[in-house]
């Protein structure tokens, strides 16, 4: 059956170039570090690390991604998106792959959350190298199918789940980082041969090429003023932060939370990853298309909240069952998969397509390199924060992740309450085709 125009399988086939080479080349993912993630916080605590060092490791992993995110602009421009992209992919997930398959002890852990960090200048990079060059009505629709890449590659998680039910969790998990780092490095190198070097990503190189870096940290004034001064920008920030660190604490405990708290046992566990990018997909193809596409931005981002949050409340209020975990558990557990990867979805969306549609195309670099530093500093605390409460209780954590939905639920009616109403997704990429 042949796709229509603004369809997500008319993009996919019609992508070229460097769009192309960045979202074919995303499904990798999902036979590397998807295969692993779902496990981190899991096996540092089988190696005795305590719920405060693994939340204290979230915040120096957001603190190492603050200090890259501020620098990611001025390398990108000075080495461009091409080799950018290929060397620090490297640093931040091949290397830290290693260091993670082979760590005994916290120390080991936290040298690869540092080098972690990394993947803020790589994700600047990326994220120039795949839309630059691209038609800007295909750029929501790229965003979406990066996401639907990332997604799916949770479709390979029965191979993690059978290494573990086979071989136990550290073994198995050391393997799969080896893993990893392999396929990582397949990624890059496919990648970097695919592409080519963006257009702009040609002029800032030729631009920079002779410019000091104090100049260029100091261009970073001009990049703040170019985002202060748009209203869609400021708005992308303020979800971007709230979604950051509810992100933060999803990855870091809820794993933590199903696996000691509700006695869900450990093959199971990247079974709820694989679902909730199942969801993830199928709500992008349908629901949180319609959703954005002619409809006011506001109705969208109150939905993506709002359902976000109740994933949260539901996921707080399942009982912990005695032994392991009952039919019951397993039911509501569901219910809050497909409330959290409706409403991640949703924000993810919103936030990325309005950061890449306001964005002066000049400044493109450093602006979104301003604004990833910015969400990154927002989130940062939030890290030590939650391995404090889950220390407590370790439902606590997902208390504060509904306090900051209920914070951008405030912020969504606030804002467009006051004069800075903004249009639809379509509208703005109208405007500004």
């Amino acid at each position: 059956m042949a796709s229509s125009p603004g369809s997500l399988w008319h993009t996919l086939i019609h992508l070229r170039g460097n769009p192309r080479a960045c979202v074919w080349t995303e499904p990798m993912w999902g036979l590397s570090m998807a295969l692993v993630l779902p496990y981190l916080s899991v096996f540092m605590l089988t190696l005795g690390l305590h719920d405060a060092q693994i939340g204290l490791l979230a915040t120096a992993g957001m603190i190492s991604q603050v200090f890259f995110g501020l620098a990611g602009g001025i390398i990108t421009d000075r080495m461009g998106r091409r080799l950018t992209n290929a060397v620090f992919d490297v640093i931040a997930f091949v290397i830290p792959c290693l260091i993670w398959a082979f760590a005994q002890d916290f120390w080991a852990f936290l040298a690869a959350s540092l080098l972690n960090g990394a993947l803020q200048v790589t994700a600047n990079a990326w994220d120039c190298l795949m839309v630059e060059d691209a038609e800007r009505d295909q750029i929501t629709g790229i965003y979406s199918l990066v996401r639907v890449a990332a997604d799916c590659s949770a479709l390979f998680a029965p191979i993690a789940a059978f290494m573990v039910a086979q071989f136990g969790l550290e073994p198995a998990v050391r393997v799969l980082f080896i893993n990893a780092a392999v396929v990582m490095l397949a990624k890059i190198i496919l990648l970097y041969a695919a592409s080519t070097e963006t257009r702009r990503g040609l002029i800032r190189m030729e631009e920079t090429r002779h410019e000091s870096l104090w100049r260029l940290f100091v261009g970073y004034r001009e990049a703040a003023r170019l985002l202060g001064r748009s209203h869609g920008s400021l708005l992308a920030l303020a979800i971007a932060a709230l979604v950051a660190a509810v992100t933060l604490v999803n990855g870091t405990f809820w794993q933590l939370l199903v696996n000691q708290h509700l006695h869900v046992p450990d093959p199971v566990l990247p079974f709820f990853p694989m679902v909730r990018s199942l969801l993830s997909v199928l709500f992008l193809f349908t629901l949180i298309r319609r959703l954005t596409s002619g409809h006011d931005l506001k109705q969208a981002t109150l939905w993506g909240f709002g359902i976000y949050l109740a994933g949260q409340l539901v996921l707080v209020a399942i009982p912990a069952a005695d032994g392991d975990a009952d039919i019951m558990t397993y039911a509501l557990l569901g219910v809050c998969l497909l409330l959290d990867s409706f409403g991640a979805g949703m924000l993810f969306m919103l936030s990325e397509s309005l950061v890449a549609f306001h964005v002066d195309e000049a400044e493109r670099s450093r602006v979104m390199a301003l604004q990833r530093t910015a969400v990154m500093l927002a989130a940062a605390p939030f890290g030590w924060i939650s391995g404090w409460l889950s220390g407590i209780d370790r439902t606590y954590p997902f208390w504060l992740t509904s306090a900051l939905l209920v914070i951008g639920v405030i912020t969504t009616i606030v804002w467009w309450a006051g004069p800075h109403t903004e249009p639809s997704v379509e509208a703005v990429s109208a405007d500004h085709a």
